[in-house]
């Protein structure tokens, strides 16, 4: 017996039906471009038209060397905060490269979101991250939220750019922009350094012990890394006198040799001290390589990093450069070899033991300065 055959007007059905569902989906959620949010994290404004979450100025292109320039379009350390009473909270983004992650680090470090609340202590704890599966991501961060009103901050990705980022709440449900910061803890906490600075190799966004530390002082921070480029370059220096810094973190010794340090080490500072004469400066050795303890090529390259850049500290201090710090290398990752993914490059728990060792330098620093309280 021949079986009857479906109706066209049936197929057409079933073919479209799964379809409807989305579409109803999208249509619940209200879209905020964040950037009539609270945006943190970004010295300058004055960004290409295009690119407006770019780490330097427009005008910085053809000033800094172009790998400098090519590295400044990652959002690395770029925050958006806001308020809502959303039970749900989702995210569109588009990535400007299509390399979601490297090999040795995950995509939603690399490309992803990552989503922070205030608890009702004021504490900011972990609440989602978006993972990335494309160069146009829209994703829901989270359901089943209480529907209390709290603050949230939302990271941008490390290691590559965003062209445009949305976050969507139900309809009729208020997002706001979070207040601004008080006066006392409104200039940010400035990081130049090198990969490590930049992201490497966290997890996700908020894991970079820049950020961990960010929350913890709830200060905003810049995050001016520059993977393999950290090298104290006169033009960077030149950018970072017009950022209203309450400190300035110079960590660039792993992509530097000791020749260079002791070059470019007191230029830079002095070029910060003539325009910012009372911001503090904290000068970081090299973190330890984990391997170390096996390879002497690297441990000489620690001891002769950090005594090139100790001379240096102290050749300044000499000539009389006020409220200058510093802090050493070794404690940076602990002594168990084990906050590494490559001997190197942080893991999360490298981060949260560098984050360990920086807060309270940072937070020594800012106290040491009237402009930093």
């Amino acid at each position: 017996m021949k079986q009857p055959r479906p109706r066209p007007e049936l197929l057409m059905f079933l073919f479209l039906a799964p379809l409807a569902a989305p579409a109803a989906a999208e249509e619940a959620v209200a879209w905020c471009d964040v950037r009539t949010l609270t945006i943190e994290g970004q010295a300058w404004k004055e960004t290409h038209l295009k690119a407006p979450f770019d780490r330097l100025p427009a005008k910085a292109e053809g000033v800094v060397r172009p790998p400098v320039w090519n590295l400044s379009r990652d959002s690395a350390g770029i925050a958006v905060r806001f308020v809502t009473d959303a039970t749900e909270i989702h995210a569109r983004w588009t990535l400007t490269k299509g390399g979601l992650a490297m090999p040795h680090m995950p995509a939603t470090g690399v490309s992803g979101l990552d989503l922070y609340a205030r608890d009702a202590a004021g504490r900011w704890r972990w609440v989602a991250v978006g993972q990335p599966s494309e160069k146009a991501n829209t994703k829901m961060l989270v359901k089943g939220l209480d529907s209390a009103t709290r603050e949230y901050l939302l990271y941008l990705p490390l290691y590559n750019g965003v062209s445009a980022v949305e976050v969507g709440v139900p309809n009729g449900v208020e997002i706001r922009p979070a207040d601004p910061r008080k006066p006392e803890s409104a200039r940010p906490i400035v990081f130049y350094g090198t990969s490590i600075t930049h992201g490497g190799c966290a997890s996700r966004p908020g894991m970079v012990h820049t950020a961990i530390l960010g929350r913890w002082l709830d200060r905003p921070v810049i995050n001016l890394g520059f993977s393999g480029n950290g090298t104290m370059d006169s033009s960077i220096a030149d950018l970072l006198v017009e950022i209203d810094a309450a400190v300035y973190v110079i960590d660039c010794l792993p992509n530097m040799t000791a020749d260079m340090i002791a070059e470019r080490t007191g230029p830079l500072v002095k070029t910060l001290r003539k325009t910012r004469p009372e911001v503090p400066i904290l000068l970081v050795e090299d973190r330890s390589y984990t391997d170390s303890t096996f390879l002497k090529a690297h441990r000489e390259r620690n001891e002769t990093s950090r005594a090139a850049l100790k001379k240096a500290f102290r050749t300044l201090v000499d000539e009389g450069i006020p409220n200058l710090h510093y802090l050493e290398g070794p404690a940076q990752l602990g002594d168990d070899g084990e906050g590494t993914v490559d001997g190197s490059h942080p893991t999360d728990l490298g981060f949260q033991k560098m984050a360990d060792v920086f807060t309270p330098a940072v937070e020594s620093a800012l106290k040491a300065s009237p402009v930093g309280r």
